[in-house]
């Protein structure tokens, strides 16, 4: 069961179940939730300041288009929250991406609720209401548990606890904060996936992470063949001192087209439209993979 519709466990941060609206926004939710003494009032667009503890680094430009114009079609439907400032101003704590779609569709005001909160409660709702979205990126993800647990000194039980997440999850994510920098900037880029991530953390060194990232990244290699590639590298063939072969190039281009394709060692011997193709596996999973692609079964 989601935990996000399981009344038994609290999911939420200290107040954040307060702090925003239960159910999907209508024109009803908003008058619920003036009935239940929150202030809901149009803000002035350029009255509010972004929000200092926001975890999401990047907006989509494509998703903030498709939001503004709806907005300018039919309004804003949820209000976002704020807290007030000194000097009139107000803070954002949730709903970036309906601020700004505002913007962009030539509003000057926003509907919004306005919240008393400290400086700990307005960021700790912001990186939980964050966690629980499904656009951050992983690395935005592992930073935003990071945040938590130094800020306000919780565990991975009790940050999986107020975001609804299991704790092995929190736990995976916040080991790719151990990526070496290059690999983290591949992550954000959307270079490579979280699968990819987690598979390359089983290497030894940061410099074959990186240099097996980018062969992942160039080769546009799927999550399994790049777990394949990390067992090859973490139990290598042994060595045999053997001529140097003198492949045909052309050859060679099908050796790295099959490897590509199966994750695999593969060598192909040729004699005049004759010879055999050489696959080296060094896992059942590399077997499997194997036996998927030729159509074979076991």
């Amino acid at each position: 069961m989601n935990a996000m519709n399981d009344p038994k466990k609290k999911v939420l941060g200290r107040g954040l179940d307060t702090l925003l609206p239960a159910a999907r926004a209508t024109a009803a939710t908003v008058a619920a939730t003036a009935m239940s003494g929150d202030l809901v009032k149009e803000v002035a667009l350029d009255h509010i300041d972004r929000n200092p503890y926001q975890t999401r680094t990047r907006v989509k430009e494509e998703a903030l288009n498709e939001l503004a114009a709806s907005i300018k079609a039919s309004g804003v439907v949820q209000p976002i929250v704020v807290r007030p400032l000194p000097g009139g101003r107000y803070q954002l704590i949730a709903g970036e991406r309906r601020w700004l779609a505002s913007q962009r569709a030539g509003k000057t005001t926003v509907p919004a609720i306005v919240r008393q909160v400290s400086n700990e409660q307005a960021m700790e709702m912001t990186i939980v209401e964050n966690l629980q979205r499904e656009d951050l990126n992983a690395m935005e993800q592992a930073r935003a548990y990071e945040r938590l647990g130094r800020e306000f000194g919780l565990t991975q039980e009790q940050m999986a606890q107020r975001t609804g997440k299991d704790r092995s999850s929190v736990a995976n994510f916040m080991r790719l904060l151990k990526l070496p920098p290059e690999v983290q900037t591949m992550v954000e880029e959307d270079k490579l996936s979280f699968g990819h991530a987690k598979a390359l953390m089983a290497l030894d060194s940061p410099e074959a992470m990186v240099k097996l990232g980018q062969r992942v990244v160039t080769l546009s290699m799927s999550v399994r063949q790049t777990e394949g590639a990390v067992a090859n590298l973490m139990t290598p063939p042994e060595k045999h001192e053997t001529p140097q072969r003198q492949v045909d190039p052309n050859v060679k281009e099908a050796e790295r087209e099959l490897e590509r394709s199966l994750g695999v060692k593969v060598t192909i011997s040729d004699k005049r439209g004759k010879g055999k193709i050489l696959l080296e596996y060094r896992s059942l999973e590399d077997f499997d993979r194997i036996l998927d692609a030729l159509g074979a079964k076991k």
